[in-house]
């Protein structure tokens, strides 16, 4: 069934009372006799989560309502027999000519393997689902290339200016550097499997299934790579990035900034304000936050010092719930609450971070090696760098 505005509106709703609800139970926790703080305790972890489970249903049904919206790409003669061909391909193994429309339709060249570049608009259709499903790329800047050599220019400042008098002299100042910076490029593989009779029955969507499998399949470990990963064979990631306590000024390109809460494993309202406000003004105008699952739960219960609540949920469709006034984004890949950990982080992603998809996903049927299932070795080359050190800020949440 389409999913409709008001599905959305009756969501945010339910939202808005269950944080009421959340409120009143957490006052009376924080409040109460010891004697009822335990049972109130059970009871706002219970309205916690459930205030998750409604931010999350409301977050999914925009998405999909998002979705259905979105217009379907066309392509052109060549680009529509190649993936014809390439259907023909997975669902019978017969590959008669795909090569040439392969070439025809601009694709990169295949080795003589059996791989074969998947055709362009399946292609950019995973890049989609990859998009809807993982954090990093709903938040980071994200590119895609012919050649898996891709480098970028920044400039790294150095330029000089003056005051001077109308007929002064102008005596010639600093010149910017530039820097060249390159992503740390990995190739990423899985390995679906379909039955043969399920290939080779007409109401099996073989496209559908393969774009699904992949893009679940890749989410996982790419979104960890993009934020953890140590550019080794796997994309370098934001938060494996150096990290100083120095600021913009007095700090090298490519360290990111990190506050220290001087209380390990724990945080207040007051170390938001001041990872928001480490952030330059024009960051912080697309600035949102990023934190795990567990860390959204701690920061619900925090308050200001006039008893009110910093996170408040989105009460209308299109709206998200906001700490601070920011979004935040849950990223299951971020540190949990505990001592030393870099539990936050905060800043504009898309000009911080870029991911690099090099087009080609390749695949290489294989119905030998697991019978009577049909295995799709599944491969694509991604990778990502940091391109603006200043515009990510990373609570840490250590003693010193």
């Amino acid at each position: 069934m389409a999913v409709e505005i008001k599905d959305v509106q009756e969501v945010a709703e339910a939202l808005g009372k269950k944080f009421d609800e959340f409120k009143e139970k957490n006052d009376k926790r924080v409040d109460g006799l010891e004697a009822e703080k335990s049972k109130l305790s059970g009871q706002v972890d219970t309205l916690n989560e459930k205030l998750g489970e409604l931010d999350e249903l409301k977050s999914a049904l925009e998405k999909e309502l998002a979705g259905l919206k979105r217009p379907d790409g066309t392509g052109t003669k060549a680009a529509s027999e190649h993936k014809t061909a390439f259907m023909q391909f997975v669902r019978k193994g017969i590959d008669t000519g795909l090569g040439d429309l392969q070439a025809k339709a601009l694709q990169i060249g295949t080795e003589a393997d059996g791989g074969y570049a998947v055709p362009e608009e399946l292609d950019r259709s995973i890049i989609e689902l990859l998009k809807d499903t993982s954090p990093m790329r709903q938040v980071c800047n994200q590119i895609t290339v012919g050649s898996p050599d891709y480098k970028r220019l920044v400039s790294l400042g150095g330029a000089g200016s003056g005051w001077v008098g109308e007929t002064a002299a102008r005596p010639a100042t600093g010149t910017p550097t530039l820097g060249q910076i390159s992503a740390f490029m990995g190739e990423i593989y899985c390995n679906p499997q379909a039955t043969q009779t399920s290939l080779d029955d007409m109401f099996f969507d073989a496209e559908g299934w393969l774009n699904t499998e992949a893009a679940r399949e890749f989410s996982e470990k790419e979104g960890n790579a993009f934020l953890l990963g140590d550019g080794t064979n796997k994309p370098k990631g934001l938060l494996a990035y150096p990290m100083a306590v120095t600021a913009d000024d007095a700090r090298a390109f490519g360290t990111l900034q990190k506050l220290i809460t001087g209380t390990a494993g724990a945080f207040n309202g007051d170390k938001l304000i001041d990872l928001i406000h480490a952030l330059k003004a024009g960051y912080r105008a697309n600035g949102t936050f990023m934190m795990g699952n567990l860390t959204v739960a701690y920061v619900r219960k925090l308050k200001d010092s006039e008893g009110n609540y910093l996170w408040r949920p989105g009460l209308e469709a299109g709206v998200p719930s906001t700490l601070l006034g920011y979004g935040i984004t849950e990223n299951e890949d971020m540190p949990d609450v505990a001592a030393d950990a870099n539990a936050i982080a905060f800043g504009d992603f898309k000009r911080a971070y870029t991911i690099v998809d090099r087009i080609g996903t390749r695949v290489l049927r294989d119905p030998y090696t697991n019978k009577p299932y049909v295995g799709f070795y599944t491969t694509k080359r991604v990778g990502g760098m940091l391109v603006d050190s200043q515009a990510v800020k990373v609570l840490t949440l250590s003693a010193a």
